[in-house]
């Protein structure tokens, strides 16, 4: 590993969580084996040694923010006031991150089950072929819904293309894009300035800096990590009972 750079984290961690049925509680809030989700992203963020780390908050951001100083006191953090998307999420670390010129890793509050492992690889991975931007993907047997991941011969990303914009052919291809992400600091906010919200839900998305990338043919990589399970996110209260049975399968591995 590339021991020069220095290392920030942002984790996502704004968000309502509309179809999990508490409206009185962020997302990342809801406990997986008697802990909030975020703690889990929090623990993997700092175990990869960041020298920062800023959780991004919103929605009942005082309630994050108070368990998030006892539990990790090391965390910063940055307000997303309106929730306008991935890529609106990110530009809000950028008055925090000015001046830094190490790279950051984007991670979302609601993915409790990546490991140390695979985010160590992806950085790693970044750092050896000397990309502006690298994806940890995740292969799927059912990639059904998902943004798929086409290569270069090289291995680079060519392109990642949504569900609803791919050919039959493209909707083949099994690996699929994880929203976890390591990027060089001052490619991503030269791109996240050139962000527009021309889509349906008039948002920000934050692979859109992908994008801006190709056009000035800069390298994007891309990893996948060992176990599919690592990438899953919670957005139904079914989720995250199947988040914790893996946690609970993972504990009694141990």
């Amino acid at each position: 590993m590339n021991t020069h750079k220095s290392l920030a984290t942002v984790i996502m961690a704004a968000g309502k969580g509309t179809r999990m049925k508490d409206p009185s509680k962020a997302k990342v809030m809801y406990e997986v084996c008697g802990k909030p989700m975020i703690h889990y992203v929090l623990d993997v963020a700092f175990d990869i040694g960041s020298d920062r780390v800023i959780a991004i908050v919103g929605y009942q951001r005082d309630t994050v923010i108070e368990y998030v100083r006892k539990s990790h006191p090391r965390a910063e953090f940055v307000i997303q006031a309106e929730q306008l998307g991935t890529g609106h999420a990110v530009m809000q670390t950028k008055s925090a991150l000015d001046g830094f010129t190490g790279d950051v890793v984007v991670l979302s509050g609601d993915a409790p089950l990546l490991t140390k492992e695979s985010l160590q690889r992806l950085i790693d991975y970044h750092y050896k072929t000397n990309a502006v931007g690298t994806i940890l993907t995740a292969i799927l047997q059912d990639p059904t819904g998902y943004g798929r991941i086409l290569r270069n011969e090289d291995g680079s990303v060519k392109r990642i293309v949504e569900q609803k914009d791919a050919t039959e052919e493209e909707r083949k291809v099994q690996e699929i894009n994880s929203g976890i992400y390591v990027f060089q600091t001052p490619f991503l906010f030269e791109a996240l300035a050139t962000l527009k919200q021309n889509n349906v839900q008039n948002e920000y998305y934050l692979t859109d800096v992908f994008e801006y990338f190709w056009k000035k043919n800069l390298k994007v990589s891309a990893i996948h990590a060992d176990d599919e399970n690592e990438i899953l996110g919670v957005n139904t209260v079914e989720q995250l009972q199947l988040v914790q049975s893996i946690i609970i399968e993972r504990l009694s591995q141990n």
